[in-house]
């Protein structure tokens, strides 16, 4: 389980293609390491991957076929930047919403546009997850915790603080580009009870 609330950018070190569909990725990184295990869980662009092995300066992770398929690591390269979180401890502050790691669907990004202090982007996803969308609700976007402002269609509206454009790969991403959308984890179990009766 995860908040959203991403701890540094991390950089793709090696990608190498394990066989048709399967690769293993090499991340670089600081914050995420200082207490590393096998085995732990790390957020990587909103997808919950596990640690196989680790080194002072990064770690890395193997990438089953369904999860490349499912979201946007195909489009990363060596050099790529991306947000890492680790999952959260038991005592620790929950500053976003409840992120579980997995993703729903890509979303496309099809406005960017800054408005004094805020970046707003419209990002387009497909139609059957707008039912999980409401006004002031949360979304996880390449696995940051944001408040949906906009809601049009099959499209929904996030605004960005400087500190979040700074300290995220989100910053960095332009109209067209993909990113990895996990819809809010209660109204999907909402949706599961209400379709059970």
């Amino acid at each position: 389980m995860f908040t959203g609330i991403i701890e540094e950018k991390g950089i793709i070190k090696q990608i190498q293609q394990v066989s048709d569909t399967s690769i293993q990725m090499a991340i670089g990184s600081s914050k995420v390491l200082e207490d590393i295990q096998m085995g732990d869980s790390i957020s990587v662009n909103g997808i919950c991957l596990t640690v196989t092995s680790f080194s002072e300066t990064g770690f890395q992770v193997d990438v089953m076929p369904e999860t490349i398929k499912a979201t946007s690591l195909r489009t990363l390269a060596n050099g790529s930047s991306v947000n890492l979180e680790r999952s959260m401890p038991a005592n620790g502050r929950f500053g976003g919403h409840f992120v579980s790691g997995h993703v729903d669907g890509l979303g496309t990004i099809v406005r960017k546009e800054k408005q004094e202090n805020a970046l707003y982007f419209d990002v387009e996803i497909p139609g059957e997850l707008m039912i999980y969308f409401i006004m002031k609700g949360s979304v996880a976007v390449d696995g940051v915790s944001l408040t949906v402002f906009g809601i049009s269609g099959k499209t929904f509206t996030i605004s960005l603080i400087p500190h979040t454009v700074s300290e995220t790969v989100l910053g960095d991403k332009r109209q067209g580009d993909y990113v990895n959308i996990e819809c809010d984890l209660l109204a999907k179990h909402m949706k599961n009870m209400l379709n059970q009766q």
